[in-house]
C-alpha cells in the first residue's frame, strides 16, 4: 500500500518515476552490433537518468531490470543481463551511496543466482541509511507474481496467527515488493512500444502513463525534462470529477 494517499501527490512535477526501459535491443540492432552492446549502453542511460531525476524534484526512481518472463529469452543474453547487474553495482555503488541514494530491489529473490543474491543484499544494506532519492530495480519481477506473494504471505500471516479478517486493499498493498515507497505518479515506456508489460500492475492504478518514441540507450535528462512537461500538463482527478463553476453556482446562490 502507498506511504501516502494518492491525493497527496504535489500537482507541480512528479515525485515517483517509473521506467519500462525499453529498446536495447532495437539500439543495437540498428548499429549492427550485438544485443548485448544494447544492455550495456543502457546501463549508461540509466547512470544519466539516476543523476538527473533529483534535479526535476523527483525523489523515487523504479525501473524495470528484468522481469519473471525474461528467464525465457536465450541463455547468452540472460548470462549477460545478470552481468550488468554486477557490473553496475562494483561500478556505481560507492557513487550512489556518496549521493544518499538507497538502493531497493524489487522481486523474487528465488531463482536468481547467489552471487546476484548477495550483490542485491548488500547493495541494499550499504545504502540503507540514505534517504535522499529511493532507486528501485525491478529485477526477476513480475507485477502478476509480486500480487500473488503478497496474498501468500497474508494467508502465512493469517495461519500464523499475525493477521486476522479478510484480505482487503490495504493489507495487499502492505505485502507488495513496493510497500513503503511513494505513491507511483508517472509510468514512462520508452521505445514506442505502448504496454505495461505485467510492470506495477497494482501501483499503476492512478498512474500517468507517458510513451516516448526515443530507445533507451538514448535515454536521459532529456527525456525526464519531456515526462516532467507532459506530467504538469496531465488533470490528475483520481477518479472523481471537478464540477463546472456554472453547473456550482446555482448551488452556491441556493446556499
Amino acid at each position: 500500500m502507498p506511504a501516502e494517499p494518492p491525493h497527496s501527490a504535489p500537482t507541480d512535477g512528479p515525485r515517483h518515476v517509473a521506467v519500462i526501459m525499453d529498446g536495447n535491443g532495437r539500439w543495437a540492432a540498428a548499429r549492427g552490433l550485438p544485443r548485448a552492446m544494447g544492455h550495456r549502453e543502457g546501463v549508461k542511460a540509466l547512470k544519466r537518468t539516476v543523476q538527473a531525476a533529483p534535479r526535476f524534484g523527483i525523489r523515487c526512481l523504479t525501473v524495470f531490470g528484468f522481469s519473471t518472463e525474461n528467464w525465457s529469452r536465450p541463455p547468452d543474453e540472460v548470462s549477460d543481463l545478470m552481468g550488468l547487474v554486477r557490473s553496475y553495482v562494483a561500478s556505481d555503488l560507492r557513487r550512489l551511496e556518496r549521493a544518499g541514494v538507497r538502493v531497493r530491489v524489487l522481486g523474487r529473490r528465488a531463482g536468481l543466482p547467489a552471487d546476484i543474491v548477495a550483490i542485491i543484499d548488500h547493495a541494499e544494506a550499504t545504502t540503507a541509511h540514505n534517504d535522499k532519492f529511493l532507486l528501485q530495480v525491478a529485477f526477476n519481477y513480475g507485477g502478476r507474481a509480486d500480487i500473488v506473494d503478497a496474498a501468500q504471505r497474508h494467508v502465512e500471516a493469517v495461519l500464523a496467527g499475525r493477521a486476522t479478517g479478510p484480505l482487503d486493499e490495504e493489507a495487499l498493498g502492505l505485502g507488495l515488493s513496493t510497500a513503503g515507497s511513494p505513491p507511483v505518479d508517472v509510468i514512462v515506456r520508452t521505445s514506442g512500444e505502448q504496454r505495461l508489460s505485467n510492470f506495477l500492475l497494482w501501483e499503476a492504478a492512478y498512474a500517468e502513463l507517458v510513451y516516448q518514441n526515443v530507445l533507451w540507450p538514448d535515454y536521459g535528462e532529456d527525456g525526464l525534462a519531456d515526462v516532467v512537461e507532459q506530467y504538469r500538463n496531465r488533470d490528475r482527478r483520481f477518479g472523481g470529477r471537478t464540477a463546472p463553476v456554472e453547473a456550482a453556482a446555482p448551488a452556491l446562490a441556493a446556499g
